[in-house]
Formats: structure tokens, C-alpha cells, sequence
């Protein structure tokens, strides 16, 4: 093996070194990685697969057994996303240690390629959350909002392991006032170089995290059913003309219709909640999950379907934005990478996953110019396959 091939795969490593550190909310959500995109010639833009968590249901009696096969089901995510950043080296940059090389341009470049992948990642589940708890322009002082979001995950059944929260710093401060106690230092030896890591309680891992999405308010937050009856499976409702389209992300309830145990149905004291989604107007909203009620078997998740003219009202004050800190299950979120070819013509370009994190880096030569040419890409899609085992909260408005 050549100098130069050693070089760029040191180079390769490191860089996938830099992101798995870097990866505050990547590294705890599900990390899938499609092997197949780059075997069959896909181009940006192919589906990638992504596995759904199994589920399982139960069997009562003693004498019968009803076997479940442990085949993963595959989903797809339509759209895949390549992302790179780009460095030029001179010759006497090259001539430096790969430790210094690190420091000086391969740490700095991957973070904020990391940073940008994970604030839209994070943007993206929060978007896709339908629970939210808190009170309106209420600061979050203590553990009551979290214990309430960990209740949650709880009443929708996600396991209680692998469970993690999002904070902004802001937030992050006024819970640490006065409970400096819950907060000290993890001792927990394999997370200690895990960026934005503060400590275990609750139930969660709370990572300190600047990207945390912050959800608009439109102008108008509150309205009824336009004597439209909701129907089994439902993604979009017409209602009395608001003054302004709703957000995708605003969360909002409707009257009467309650959200219910997983798998008894029996009906919980919480009002379901929902979430708008791209492309509603001022009279009709996109929304998930699709409600079902009890005429639909196992499929339901509201206590019953609302009357034609129900209040439909949403969370918060018109025209704010809410910082939205995120309490989640590692499968609530699927993060899928994928192998991006490596050039025929290309004498060093060299490719490596770890992690679930697939990255190529690209060197070529300008001799014009006596200077390296490089590049970091990373082909990667997201999935939601398990909001319910997510939950944001909410506090004090901007």
C-alpha cells in the first residue's frame, strides 16, 4: 500500500472518529446502514432502506401458541440526502503529523458538517413528535416537565432503557438551578467523551444540545371542525377558517377525543394530541398520527371519533415560538446512511462505516496550483418510525 493511500485512509478514520464524538443526537437514536445503495448503482435521490422495530402482540391461554416470526420488516426512505464539506492543503500542510492535521482541519470541518446533519435530523423528529407536555410560558425549572414527558413514554409503552433528552442551554440552566444534585457529572465510563453529555436522571440521558427545534406559533391558534366528521384513518380535517395556516410541528388537540392505553384501549386522562404536518391552509390541516378509533380493532388510538363541530385547539399563545427540548427512545428515530461510490478514476478515495455512519473522503491533486483538493461526503436519509416513543417539552416562549 502506497503513502498516499495510508494517508487518505488515516484521514478516513479519523474523520469518522470526529463525527461519532461530535453526533449528540445521531449517536443516540437508531443508526441503520443500507448496504445495498452503492451494489446497485443507486443515484442521489433513491429510496434508502431503513428496518422497522418489530412489535409483537400477546397470546392469552395456556394451551395455544401463536409463533411470531423475528423477520424485520424494510421501509424505505424516499429521499436521500448527500452532504459535504470541502478543504484544499498545500505542501507543506501535508507535510504535517495526522494529529496535527486533525486538530487543525479535519476536526473543525467534520463538526460542522455534523452540526448541520444533526440540527436538520433534529428538526425533523421534533416535527414528527405528536406528544408535547408543559405549560405555556412556564420556565422548566424542575423535574416535573421531564417526569411527565418519561410518563408519557411510558403510557405509549417505550422501553425504559435507551432513552435519551435533548436540552438547550437556556433550559438546561434553569433545571440545574437549584438541583445541582441531579446534575453532576456521569461517571459512566464508555459516554465520557460524548459531547454535550450532563448526566442520567429521570430515566434519560440529558445532553446539552444548541440545534434543539424551536416550534413557530401562526397567528391564530384556535378553531372548530367546520361540520366535518372525522372518518377511520383520517390524515387532513376541515375546519372554521383560521387567520393564518397552521405550522408544520404546531401540536393541538380536539375536544372529547382522548388518547388511550396501547394495547388495552382503555381511554387515559390526556386528551389525544396531533401534529401538523406540511401543506395545510388556513381551513384545512395536515396532520399525524391518523386517528382510529375502537371500530378499528387494534389499530385504535383515540377513545372515540369528535363531533362535526369539536374545538380543535392548539398548544400555546399565537405567534411564539417555543423551544422544544426532546425526550426520546432510541427506535423512536431511524438515521440510515449509505456507501456513495468510490470513482474508478480516483486513486484516492477511500470509504469506511462505523457506527452506522458510512463516510467517503476524495483527495485529487492540483498541480497547477501545487495543492490537495478534498472532500468529506456522507449519503444519509431519516425516519420516524416510532414517534409515539418521543415526547417534547415545552416552557417559556420567545
Amino acid at each position: 500500500m502506497s503513502n498516499s493511500l495510508v494517508t487518505i485512509d488515516m484521514i478516513t478514520r479519523e474523520a469518522l472518529r470526529v463525527a461519532h464524538e461530535s453526533c449528540q443526537f445521531i449517536s443516540t437514536t437508531d443508526r441503520q446502514y443500507d448496504d445495498s445503495f452503492a451494489k446497485t448503482g443507486a443515484k442521489i435521490g433513491t429510496a434508502l432502506r431503513v428496518r422497522k422495530p418489530n412489535q409483537y402482540t400477546r397470546t392469552t391461554g395456556s394451551r395455544v401458541m401463536d409463533v411470531q416470526d423475528q423477520t424485520e420488516r424494510n421501509g424505505t426512505i424516499t429521499v436521500a440526502t448527500q452532504d459535504h464539506v470541502d478543504m484544499r492543503f498545500n505542501s507543506a500542510e501535508l507535510a504535517l503529523s495526522i494529529d496535527e492535521i486533525s486538530k487543525r482541519y479535519i476536526e473543525p470541518a467534520v463538526k460542522v458538517l455534523v452540526s448541520g446533519i444533526e440540527a436538520d435530523f433534529l428538526a425533523y423528529a421534533s416535527k414528527s413528535t405528536y406528544n408535547l407536555v408543559g405549560t405555556d410560558n412556564t420556565a422548566i425549572t424542575t423535574l416535573e416537565v421531564p417526569g411527565k414527558a418519561r410518563a408519557r413514554l411510558n403510557q405509549c409503552l417505550a422501553p425504559k432503557s435507551d432513552r435519551s433528552i435533548q436540552v438547550d442551554s437556556v433550559t438546561m440552566g434553569s433545571l440545574v438551578n437549584g438541583m445541582a444534585a441531579y446534575f453532576n457529572p456521569s461517571s459512566a465510563i464508555g459516554d465520557q467523551y460524548k459531547e454535550g453529555l450532563i448526566a442520567r436522571t429521570a430515566m434519560a440521558d440529558y445532553y446539552e444540545n444548541e440545534r434543539v427545534w424551536s416550534m413557530p406559533n401562526a397567528a391564530d391558534v384556535a378553531t372548530t371542525l367546520d361540520t366535518y366528521t372525522v372518518t377511520e384513518g383520517d390524515a387532513d380535517i376541515t375546519v372554521a377558517a383560521l387567520s393564518a395556516a397552521p405550522v408544520a410541528g404546531m401540536v393541538f388537540t380536539i375536544a372529547g377525543v382522548y388518547d388511550v392505553h396501547p394495547e388495552t384501549k382503555t381511554a387515559y386522562s390526556h386528551l389525544k394530541q396531533f401534529v401538523v404536518g406540511t401543506g395545510s391552509t388556513t381551513t384545512n390541516v395536515v396532520f399525524s398520527p391518523a386517528p382510529y378509533s375502537s371500530a378499528s380493532g387494534a389499530l385504535q388510538n383515540v377513545s372515540a371519533m369528535p363531533s362535526t363541530t369539536a374545538a380543535v385547539t392548539f398548544f400555546g399563545t399565537a405567534s411564539k415560538t417555543y423551544v422544544q427540548p426532546l425526550m426520546y427512545h432510541k427506535e423512536a428515530f431511524q438515521f440510515v446512511t449509505a456507501d456513495l461510490p468510490l470513482m474508478d478514476d480516483a486513486a484516492k478515495c477511500v470509504r469506511r462505516m462505523q457506527d452506522g455512519l458510512s463516510m467517503r473522503v476524495w483527495q485529487a491533486s492540483d498541480i497547477r496550483n501545487d495543492e490537495l483538493l478534498m472532500r468529506i461526503d456522507i449519503l444519509y436519509g431519516m425516519a420516524a418510525l416510532r414517534p409515539e416513543w418521543a415526547c417534547r417539552l415545552s416552557g417559556v416562549y420567545n
